[in-house]
């Protein structure tokens, strides 16, 4: 019996894991999948609720690593999940995304001489000031195995020197978990719980620290918000981040203030789900939320300067706007009451991504 494992740490991880969970199951009578939740999101609804929607199992370890700078975590994952895999003594890991606990069980896995799996490999946003690209390259540059959602990320890796048998095109297991769980949505009552209507609201999502970290930057947004308010509802599901950032900066009263902002805690993913699908406007500055609207073919402002998906902005609904107050302003007028969205689905997105790399890896292992 092989043994591979599987690491998830932030909520985006639990998506891309949960389908490949699921396809392994095809060859149980070989492999034993395994996972391990380094615990870098710890909060109820970031992670636990999470593996109940998207009917994940249990991790098998929880490394409880918390929060703390991207070297302490580092640290923590790194040493917490060596001790794991000596334990285990896995026949391949698996790193999904882009997170800290992607590169530090990445790092660790080589150090063991383990041969390792990277789950969404070559998306580049040509920003190192991210934490995020310095783990992509980082995780990349050491993967044996490397799964890529879009054309970008193939050409990103053969630009940076990969050999080409190392990387397999295999679609987005991120949509794999769209389309499970689009057969769920009936179930979610946010809607009603909200009381919002289909297209009658605006969604947003906020936690990189370059928009949520300044006082100056929040308060733009709450002006923003102001703006939308006046058209419609605004759906706010507040990351702990921004929602300390909020009290830190004196912004509850301001907050408050506005009858049509609806502050909530992070939301289950087929809550989250439902609300994105049936919303006006996405306006985020995730990752994944890009990927998910341009499949549902809801319009999304993505306030970055950069993006590593930018199959998202070429065939998608998405569009990247600097995040300055007159600019996303402009965007949201041409956006929010725009019924028509021409978009395309990027090539493989079929929901059959997990098959495929479930697949390739037992391949592998034999």
């Amino acid at each position: 019996m092989k043994k591979v494992v599987s690491v998830v740490g932030a909520r985006p991880n639990f998506m891309k894991i949960a389908p490949i969970d699921r396809a392994f199951k095809a060859y149980s009578d070989e492999i034993e999948h395994i996972i391990v939740h380094t615990g870098q999101h710890y909060d109820y609804q970031m992670s636990e609720a999470f593996f109940q929607d998207l009917q994940m199992p249990s991790p098998n370890f929880f490394l409880g690593v918390g929060s703390g700078s991207h070297a302490e975590q580092t640290a923590k994952v790194m040493t917490a999940f060596e001790e794991v895999c000596q334990k285990v003594k896995p026949d391949l890991v698996i790193v999904p995304g882009d997170v800290n606990s992607t590169m530090a069980a990445a790092i660790t896995t080589k150090k063991l001489s383990l041969p390792l799996a990277h789950i969404e490999a070559g998306l580049r946003s040509g920003d190192r000031t991210m934490p995020e690209e310095i783990n992509r390259i980082v995780t990349d540059v050491i993967a044996d195995l490397l799964f890529v959602t879009e054309k970008s990320g193939y050409e990103n890796l053969i630009a940076e020197g990969i050999p080409s048998y190392k990387i397999h095109f295999v679609g987005n297991t991120m949509i794999d978990s769209l389309i499970f769980a689009s057969e769920q949505l009936n179930k979610s009552k946010i809607l009603q719980t909200l009381q919002l209507s289909e297209c009658s609201y605006v969604l947003i999502t906020l936690h990189r620290p370059t928009n949520v970290d300044s006082a100056e930057m929040l308060s733009m947004f709450f002006d923003i918000f102001n703006y939308i308010s006046s058209r419609k509802k605004i759906v706010f599901p507040v990351h702990p981040r921004t929602r300390k950032n909020i009290t830190d900066f004196g912004l509850d009263e301001i907050a408050g203030q506005n009858k049509n902002l609806i502050l909530t805690e992070p939301l289950g993913y087929i809550d989250f789900l439902n609300l994105m699908k049936n919303s006006s406007l996405v306006i985020t500055d995730s990752g994944g939320i890009q990927e998910e609207t341009t499949f549902l073919g809801v319009p999304c402002i993505t306030t970055r300067t950069t993006t590593e998906r930018p199959i998202t902005v070429e065939i998608g609904t998405n569009t990247l706007v600097h995040p300055e107050k007159e600019a996303i302003l402009k965007t949201i007028y041409e956006k929010i009451d725009n019924s028509s969205n021409p978009h395309q689905i990027p090539k493989l997105w079929d929901g059959k991504a997990s098959k495929r790399i479930a697949e390739i890896i037992y391949n592998y292992l034999r």
